[in-house]
């Protein structure tokens, strides 16, 4: 950490520390094999294990044919480091496709020195049998009787490209969005800038988090500081030892490093304005071109509509969408930012790509089997936003509203009735504030002020609601992320504002799982939430168990988790009837009244071309 900038003679230089809590801040242990280049002691194994190889699949890892994939460094007691290998298949159609081909065969090694000469084979599982040796799978290998894990191979089964029989009328032109008129939302590049109808905001584009955005005002007033994400994880479970610990900690590879350039007319409407991401780090400033995406979007039903015996009233409900997408490793990630004409914000994620399989033998509790002999793998999809809440200052609480069976005695009823009503309450403490949906959805939750009531007596506030697949870690006390993942373990938590807690997760993380640089429990240490600037930081995701559908990519209408964060009590009436994007029509009359929208045409403006010769 540098500062104070510019640099002068009071400028020091210290460790960064205060985003951490762990001890000493800011320091983690490192697995030895994440400091060496392993290619040396692969070359060895490949040798070391050549008959084992041969026999089993006719090949070996030196010719390419077997490919070891290692999974989490475990850290004994003694000192020892350990982590398992799986052995995969070679992708031979062009596809990328290693994380389908695996061939049911794990292999333990001891990387516990810095020099890899001293790594070494301490074990091998096959079949649900553990072989505490080389020379003890050798002999099991070779004796009679042996059933020998057939190989899942490559083919035209892991390709996307077109094949089976065609699809009637097909190839015709479908219908596609079109912008008809001058773009509606104003873009400063430079500045990181957007507005479109009463919203503004601005974009970051980090190299852990991906695309964040800051100070977001509707109708001039700031309503969130920060949207951010922070982390997606990836938990998987399974009979062997590298699904059963394989937990992927997506910010790792860099969810802003992984941002892609964007398939225009495919990963957004071809009108769409698109951006380029641009992040700095160690190796200096980078740059993707458009990879981020802006447009308007008809949903194709009514944000309101009304039919009276006299009049019919409609409004359009268009959206404003912020995208990207990063592929990290085997999986592809779309996250949106949507604005709503009512005021609302939603933040989604998609997720495509090759999934991470299991070999199909003695997998039937964590998996379907999907192919020849490959099984899908059961995991949780966990991604973690971070909302800064300014609700019509910092100074906000959280409301709970439940709504609750009971039986009432009225004055006007003879006798009790059952009914519901609403149960109003706040959440003012952080040892309260770890939420999970209730059942039947029978509760609200919004952050409000307190200190601005509207003139009904109302608390004005931003509602959290989950509109699709919101989900938190089915693991409980994960054996193999421990410390490093409470922030997945609810569906919301509320903390206190603390420029010392920046982020619930940090991407070294998962090098100290018991001890991580960031625990996100200990954000959670009882202080007030009762009219403070609030930070809330909730979970999208998907429980995963892959079928013969994922094959052979995981589709995103399927795999999709969405937030919605919309007013509540916030504005005195509906804001949609602002909108021009709207008719009424008098059923008597006929009379059709558009309030001023214009109509797209396809007129040209030819002055321009004057005096041309045409």
């Amino acid at each position: 950490m540098i500062g104070p900038l510019p640099a002068t003679n009071a400028t020091a230089v210290q460790p960064l520390s205060f985003p951490f809590n762990n001890n000493p801040p800011g320091k983690s242990r490192i697995a030895s094999i994440l400091t060496l280049d392993p290619s040396p002691f692969l070359l060895q194994l490949s040798s070391d294990i050549e008959d084992i190889t041969r026999e089993l699949w006719n090949t070996t890892i030196a010719e390419g044919g077997v490919l070891p994939r290692t999974g989490t460094v475990s850290f004994e007691d003694d000192g020892t480091q350990s982590v398992w290998a799986t052995l995969l298949g070679p992708p031979t159609s062009g596809f990328d496709s290693l994380s389908i081909l695996p061939l049911g065969v794990f292999v333990r090694l001891d990387v516990t020195s810095r020099d890899w000469k001293e790594w070494h084979i301490a074990g091998w599982f096959y079949h649900m049998k553990m072989y505490d040796s080389t020379d003890a799978f050798r002999d099991a290998i070779f004796s009679p009787g042996f059933e020998k894990p057939p190989p899942n191979v490559d083919g035209t089964w892991t390709s996307t490209d077109k094949r089976g029989h065609p699809l009637p009328m097909d190839e015709l032109p479908p219908p596609i969005p079109a912008s008809e008129g001058k773009k509606r939302f104003t873009i400063d590049e430079k500045e990181g800038f957007a507005s479109w109808m009463d919203f503004t905001f601005f974009m970051v584009s980090s190299t852990d988090q991906g695309l964040a955005l800051f100070d977001i005002k509707y109708k001039g007033e700031r309503v969130i500081y920060e949207l951010a994400l922070q982390e997606a994880l990836a938990h998987y479970a399974g009979a062997d030892p590298v699904q059963s610990e394989t937990v992927y900690f997506d910010s790792q590879g860099g969810l802003g490093r992984t941002m892609v350039p964007l398939t225009k007319g495919f990963d957004c409407p071809s009108y769409a304005t698109y951006l380029n991401a641009t992040w700095t780090s160690t190796a200096g400033v980078t740059t993707v071109p458009n990879a981020i995406c802006l447009f308007e979007f008809d949903n194709g039903y009514p944000i309101r509509r009304h039919s009276a015996p006299t009049y019919t009233s409609v409004a359009k409900n268009i959206m404003f969408t912020v995208r990207t997408i990063s592929t990290v490793g085997n999986y592809d990630y779309l996250f949106d930012y949507n604005f709503f004409l009512d005021g609302a914000i939603e933040v989604t994620a998609r997720a495509s790509g090759y999934i991470s399989a299991a070999y199909y033998l003695d997998n039937e509790e964590y998996g379907f089997r999907i192919h020849d002999y490959l099984s899908g793998s059961l995991h949780d999809h966990v991604m973690t936003f971070k909302v800064d809440f300014d609700i019509l200052g910092e100074k906000n609480s959280f409301q709970k509203v439940e709504i609750v069976p009971a039986t009432v005695d009225y004055p006007w009823s003879q006798g009790p009735r059952n009914t519901m009503k609403l149960m109003k309450s706040f959440v003012t403490s952080e040892a309260d504030s770890s939420i999970n949906w209730v059942p039947n959805d029978a509760a609200m939750y919004a952050i409000v002020n307190k200190d601005t009531p509207n003139k009904y007596g109302e608390y004005p506030g931003y509602r959290v609601k989950r509109t699709v697949g919101a989900t938190h870690l089915t693991v409980q006390n994960s054996s193999d992320a421990r410390n490093a993942i409470y922030y997945a373990t609810s569906d919301l938590f509320i903390t206190k504002q603390k420029d010392t807690e920046p982020r619930c997760a940090d991407r070294n993380n998962p090098y100290d799982v018991q001890d991580p640089l960031v625990n996100f429990e200990k954000f959670l240490d009882g202080e007030s939430l009762d009219q403070e600037d609030l930070v809330l930081w909730f979970n999208l995701g998907m429980h995963h168990v892959p079928h013969t559908g994922d094959l052979p990519n995981t589709l995103m209408s399927s795999a999709h988790s969405g937030m919605r964060l919309e007013p509540l009590n916030y504005l005195l009436d509906d804001p949609t009837v602002q909108t021009s994007q709207a008719v009424k029509i008098n059923q008597t009359s006929e009379e059709v009244v558009t309030f001023g929208a214009q109509e797209a045409n396809c007129s040209v403006d030819l002055s321009a071309l004057n005096g041309v010769a045409l």
